[in-house]
């Protein structure tokens, strides 16, 4: 890929404040939501909504400051990417598989890439407004979609182009591009239940991240949909790296009696269950069964290979890069966000029937 990484650190800048489209929606008694809709002429807000809200941005005086100075000046014609990411090193092949597809499509369409690193909250938000009010990129691509997110909420509030790899709790406010993690994870559950398992363990992602909720809701519904008990013994929850997959698979293991089939939220995860299932000496696919979600490059090489949920990574990746050139350029100023479904892939590493 030939599109730049590096990280950067903007100084902030003193500036009166302007007025927000959250000032808007308090003066009107509409969400923001529907404020940023009504501004930017969507069908499905009525006339009579755009007619007020455009009179109170009116008399509040509200400039949309970030679009109009960005009209005033030429184009970076580079893209934003902020990685939220915890401890000194970033190495997680699942967004090294997304960025490759970003930069490639991007190189195609004559942008660059500008990505920084920072760690969920304060830090991160700050560093999207610094880069925001400095111009250094025309848009940015979001990921790790939180429940309730102070960065989309930001952007929609200043005008600022982007689109977001994940949904939110409201999502009809801006364009995204998602798979389906609540239909993905029935997929698992039924197909290890067929296999016979009854006693099916999850090991769960940090709940405020919006995909961590919806694969959950999908375990849950599937071992509701094949007729079996839901034990809060066997639902864990780890940090997304192969150590706490790893560290929560130990404790699973050594519960009596332990599950016959673990259900991981990501790929990362269930490679490092299957490491502590060899590490207690049990044979995976024959002892237990261990299945992943997303379909990295090491799901199919790993021993066994693993059992997983596919979702085209890199193919998202390219995209949200063409969603977003298209916003950013006026091509496709408005365009439709996608959901997509995902597949089973089924491996060795889920081999064998569960006992009852």
């Amino acid at each position: 890929m030939e599109s730049p990484s590096k990280t950067f650190w903007i100084p902030d800048v003193s500036q009166p404040m302007p007025v927000t489209l959250k000032d808007i929606a308090q003066k009107v008694g509409k969400s923001v939501t529907t404020v940023s809709r009504a501004l930017h002429d969507y069908d499905d807000v009525s006339p009579e909504t755009k007619a007020l809200v455009r009179q109170a941005a009116d008399e509040l005086g509200y400039i949309p400051n970030i679009l109009a100075q960005r009209l005033q000046k030429q184009r970076t014609d580079t893209l934003g990417f902020i990685l939220p990411t915890f401890g000194p090193r970033f190495s997680d092949p699942f967004f090294s598989e997304f960025l490759a597809g970003i930069g490639n499509k991007a190189t195609e369409l004559g942008y660059d890439i500008l990505v920084a690193t920072r760690p969920p909250g304060e830090k991160e938000l700050r560093a999207y407004r610094d880069i925001v009010q400095s111009y250094r990129v025309d848009g940015f691509i979001i990921v790790r979609t939180r429940r309730e997110d102070s960065r989309i909420q930001y952007l929609l509030e200043t005008g600022f182009p982007f689109v977001a790899f994940g949904r939110t709790e409201n999502t009809e406010a801006y364009p995204y591009v998602d798979e389906d993690g609540e239909y993905g994870m029935r997929l698992i559950v039924r197909h290890l239940a067929r296999l016979g398992h009854r006693r099916i363990a999850f090991i769960g992602a940090p709940e405020d991240l919006m995909f961590a909720h919806c694969r959950k809701a999908g375990y849950l519904r599937g071992m509701e949909e094949a007729g079996l008990p839901i034990e809060a013994s066997l639902l864990t929850t780890g940090d997304l790296t192969q150590r706490g997959g790893y560290e929560q698979a130990l404790q699973l293991l050594n519960t009596s009696p332990p599950p016959t089939a673990i259900a991981a939220s990501n790929d990362l995860m269930a490679l490092g269950a299957i490491n502590a299932a060899r590490s207690l000496r049990m044979e995976v696919g024959r002892d237990i069964a261990i299945t992943g979600f997303d379909d990295i490059p090491l799901a199919e090489t790993s021993h066994p290979p693993l059992t997983t949920v596919h979702q085209p990574i890199y193919q998202i990746g390219h995209m949200v890069c063409e969603m977003l050139v298209g916003i950013i350029t006026g091509a496709q100023p408005h365009p439709e966000s996608v959901l997509l479904k995902p597949s089973l892939i089924v491996r060795q590493s889920c081999g064998v029937q569960g006992t009852t």
